[in-house]
């Protein structure tokens, strides 16, 4: 393997109601919406982007959001959780503004030495924030509700489940370049670049797990980061001459990608950290109102009027109040 990846760009999953959705990624895990735009494949759908100030690679949570969309099934072939990295001193904290919230929450600690804080989000959907023991130096977003002093830094890691280890075990390593970090029972950990939070990837191995359903409350994908376009090019065009089929590179206006099935299932997208979320509206406005791409713009109308209101907490954007889309 000639490219490799230095960690995770996104993990995109599938929820219910578009304002319950941002309700929670917004108010009770303090998390910025910083584009508010459409799912390219079914512009009747939000694609909601989280992550930090910026929507940095490696921060970001990303959701298409139906409304009364039946419930999926996590499985084998699946990505089962996703986990945010925050302060070591902070899960305590959260544990009670989690509580606060209704949201009930597991507290464990890894073999890692990491402390780590296991719930669901409305929808299901597997998540969990974890303290890593050496931190995270990346700058939180902050809001009145989650201060910056335990917001959350970014995703720490995230973790797959398959039926048999041996065929994904060889595409992290050979194909994307990642380290076999350590094995705890039936879970392998996997690092790339520095191997810190945003960087790991854990393997569940469950051979007599169902098979994963994708719909509400699961993992559409994940997407690992490539610095550019001439390197993802050259990427894709090593994992076709290894046999894997693998898209077309497909312009999503804040970073071009390319998808492709690992052979447990589960789906990988590598996606360039350019051109990022800045290349069409201010900073301080990120999230404000809906973007689309040149092609669905002539169907603005349309679109709009077939999308539900969502109201956005003034905080979101420090320029202004927010209001409704």
């Amino acid at each position: 393997m000639t490219i490799s990846t230095t960690g995770l760009h996104h993990v995109t999953a599938i929820g219910g109601n578009p304002q319950r959705n941002a309700d929670f990624y917004l108010r009770t895990l303090g998390l910025r919406l910083v584009k508010t735009t459409v799912n390219f494949d079914d512009p009747g759908t939000y694609h909601l982007y989280y992550g930090d100030a910026e929507g940095r690679p490696g921060t970001l949570m990303t959701f298409f959001p139906w409304d009364g969309v039946p419930d999926g099934r996590r499985g084998t072939g699946q990505a089962t959780r996703t986990a945010f990295s925050v302060p070591a001193n902070s899960i305590g904290w959260w544990q009670q503004h989690l509580a606060a919230a209704g949201v009930e929450t597991s507290r464990t600690t890894t073999s890692d030495e990491e402390d780590e804080l296991s719930f669901q989000d409305p929808d299901g959907l597997g998540l969990a924030l974890v303290a890593h023991p050496q931190g995270d130096p990346r700058a939180p977003w902050e809001t009145p509700l989650v201060p910056g002093e335990h917001a959350i830094r970014g995703l720490h890691s995230v973790t797959m489940t398959v039926a048999q280890e041996d065929a994904t075990a060889a595409t992290l390593v050979d194909d994307l370049g990642l380290r076999f970090r350590h094995q705890d029972g039936n879970r392998l950990r996997f690092a790339a670049g520095d191997g810190g939070p945003g960087a790991l990837v854990d393997v569940q191995v469950s051979p007599d797990a169902p098979p994963g359903l994708v719909a509400g409350g699961t993992v559409h994908h994940i997407a690992w980061r490539v610095p550019d376009d001439a390197t993802q090019l050259a990427w894709r065009e090593e994992l076709v001459g290894k046999g894997y089929d693998v898209t077309s590179i497909l312009d999503r206006q804040y970073f071009c990608s390319i998808y492709f099935r690992e052979p447990g299932g589960v789906l990988q997208e590598i996606a360039t950290d350019e051109p990022g979320f800045g290349v069409d509206e201010p900073l301080l406005e990120l999230g404000r109102s809906l973007k689309l791409p040149p092609w669905l713009e002539p169907e603005r109308e349309e679109i709009e009027e077939s999308l539900p209101e969502l109201e956005l907490p003034d905080e979101n954007n420090p320029g202004g109040a927010s209001g409704t889309r």
